[in-house]
């Protein structure tokens, strides 16, 4: 029988963690190449639209052309800004459409 001390075998349970679950560690040859692995899950933002007759559009600005109008109380998933414009996700409708975030109550 071989015996391991506690130490080495902690460190070797550590290694196959960090193998199954895609992170990296550090070893006495130095730390191990960065790889790119999925981040855990985000939370999604939720904005509310807080008026009526409020315009979402293709872009973030007013030259970017209406492509409907939503209502107080409508979500939305925000995914992204630009300046003073949220871009998100309709719930129940469009996807990827831009509303000033004065219109939003994020």
């Amino acid at each position: 029988m071989i015996r391991i001390p506690r130490a080495a075998a902690a460190l070797a349970a550590t290694a196959a963690v960090f193998a199954l679950g895609g992170g990296t560690m550090a070893t006495a040859a130095g730390p191990a190449p960065a790889r790119q692995t999925t981040s855990p899950a985000v939370q999604a933002v939720v904005c509310t639209v807080n008026d009526n007759g409020v315009n979402y559009r293709g872009g973030p600005g007013t030259g970017y052309p209406v492509l409907g109008q939503v209502n107080r109380g409508q979500k939305m998933n925000a995914r992204g800004t630009e300046g003073s414009w949220v871009m998100g996700d309709l719930w129940g409708g469009r996807t990827g459409v831009w509303i000033h975030r004065a219109y939003l109550d994020c």
